[in-house]
């Protein structure tokens, strides 16, 4: 439906109109901030009449009517911040899935090249509450270029690098992306929820992590075709790591180019009823501090903050090790090691897509979530087991089927934190998730290579196994309480208490 004037961007599907309330009640407005208290009566039972009443009005605030429509310009969004995460997660692998290559480029030790890796996940920690209140303060578009601009940035950095005694300065570039990485990885489901109606959320969440396991998956795979190992010619080694060095940086440019010219703050009309009522309460009330106090108030967020880590941070250790335990057993295989990694994410892809979809038509967000986990702890059992058989082909399918679970849980609990947590904002809870995933990480990419280098890549893999199976029991004690989907639902039962925003 297109609005007179002209001039205003165009909207698919019919408006939707939310009826205005009468005679409702006075609306205690609030932004950012712990719901799910049900309004009480005297005898301090539920009042779910009062509650939908308030929730009504939140809706006709100012007694208007509140539309509801699906901006167009939704798609162009999404491809966009799939694109330049694509890249900006390309840019995280690409050196240690050569690991043996730039450690005779630069001279240094392979620890020196997993912490081309591991500063990710370094940067990540102490800039995401920075990062999340800038989203929250400045809003989307200024967040999205920012992440864009320093992605661009580092990668023409990295063009500077190209000397044996220059890892300082690659280290520096790849810091500058890891810094852009904090301003990437909690806007999924920021988008997902600004920009797509309820039907849809999920997969929209889903298709903004595939670009950045895209960029994983051609990480694994481009490397090793365009870099060869060539340890006897450094001038034809420095030759090719060049083309990609500065196909990326191009790459990178025209990408926050168009993130200029495609990203907006918000749509017209919000997509669904959730978002109508939260952008509907007046910013001067959001509190940040508040809101970060509330999650952590918040026993099933702090449960999935624990449990996702685990399972994320699971993923990047693997992914960063990946080349040294498939040539542990198979000498000289690194492209196949490339591919058995294009293999884990390109499966991963999938498994993302498919469980959007399912939460989509299902909302069964914790079941899925706790199946997907266990099948994620068995599938690695099985990679760790088939590992040193001598057979690559068993290698493929074992880590296509590892990959399909592990990494099809990344957008699982991106947007069951949203719904544990709404209406908090999507990106300090998805930016605390990736935080916790870091912390991780870190801890067990360190263990893990010590435990592949001094024992066996088994003895590693047995590691994650162990945390990962504490991971299931912390799954399976979160309280499965869908906020967001009540209320896109109708089921006005939550009564959103105000808190104080002078912080």
């Amino acid at each position: 439906m297109v609005e007179d004037g002209g001039g205003e961007e165009e909207a698919e599907g019919e408006s939707k109109e939310m009826p205005a309330a009468a005679a409702a009640p006075t609306v205690q407005r609030c932004n950012g901030f712990l719901p799910g208290k049900e309004a009480e009566d005297g005898g301090g039972r539920a009042a779910p009449a009062l509650a939908a009443a308030e929730a009504e009005a939140m809706l006709s605030a100012g007694g208007g009517r509140l539309e509801t429509r699906l901006s167009r310009r939704r798609l162009a969004v999404l491809a966009v911040f799939s694109c330049y995460s694509l890249v900006n997660a390309f840019q995280w692998i690409q050196y240690s899935i050569l690991s043996n290559v730039f450690a005779v480029f630069y001279g240094v030790s392979f620890t020196q090249i997993d912490w081309l890796s591991m500063v990710y996940m370094v940067a990540y920690v102490p800039l995401i509450l920075p990062a999340t209140w800038l989203l929250d303060a400045r809003g989307l578009r200024l967040t999205a270029l920012l992440g864009a601009g320093l992605n661009g940035l580092g990668a023409w950095l990295k063009c500077a690098s190209l000397a044996p005694d220059r890892y300082p300065l690659t280290l520096a570039a790849q810091a500058v992306c890891a810094v852009a990485q904090v301003f990437i990885l909690g806007l999924p489901s920021r988008i997902a929820s600004v920009w797509f109606g309820p039907t849809e959320v999920s997969t929209a969440c889903a298709v903004a992590v595939l670009g950045n396991q895209l960029g994983t998956a051609i990480g694994f795979l481009l490397p090793p075709v365009l870099v060869p190992n060539t340890p006897n010619d450094l001038n034809l080694m420095a030759h090719n790591i060049s083309i990609m060095f500065y196909g990326t940086a191009i790459v990178s440019t025209l990408l926050f180019f168009l993130t200029g010219v495609v990203f907006e703050e918000k749509p017209k009309y919000p997509p669904s009823h959730s978002q109508a009522v939260l952008q509907n309460m007046p910013p001067e009330d959001y509190s940040y501090k508040q809101s970060i106090i509330n999650l952590f108030k918040n026993i099933p967020f702090v449960l999935l903050l624990i449990s996702y880590g685990i399972m994320t941070g699971a993923f990047y250790s693997v992914s960063t090790l990946l080349n040294q335990m498939i040539v542990t057993h198979y000498e000289g295989e690194e492209v196949n090691a490339g591919r058995i990694g294009l293999t884990l994410v390109v499966a991963g892809m999938v498994g993302s897509i498919i469980c959007g979809l399912w939460l989509d038509y299902t909302k069964t967000y914790k079941q899925t979530t706790l199946i997907v986990y266990i099948l994620s702890f068995i599938g690695l059992l099985v990679f760790t087991f088939t590992l040193d058989l001598g057979y690559l082909i068993v290698v493929f399918v074992t880590g296509g089927v590892l990959g399909f679970f592990m990494t099809g849980y990344l957008p699982l609990g991106f947007e069951f934190a949203v719904e544990i947590t709404y209406p908090e904002s999507e990106g300090t809870s998805s930016g605390l998730l990736n935080a916790s995933a870091q912390i991780f990480g870190i801890v067990f990419t360190l263990v893990q290579g010590k435990l592949t280098t001094d024992y066996s890549p088994r003895a590693g893999n047995l590691f994650l196994c162990a945390w990962i199976f504490v991971g299931i029991i912390l799954t399976a004690l979160i309280k499965s309480d869908l906020r967001r989907h009540n209320v896109n639902s109708g089921i006005m039962n939550l009564d959103v208490k105000a808190v104080s925003g002078d912080s």
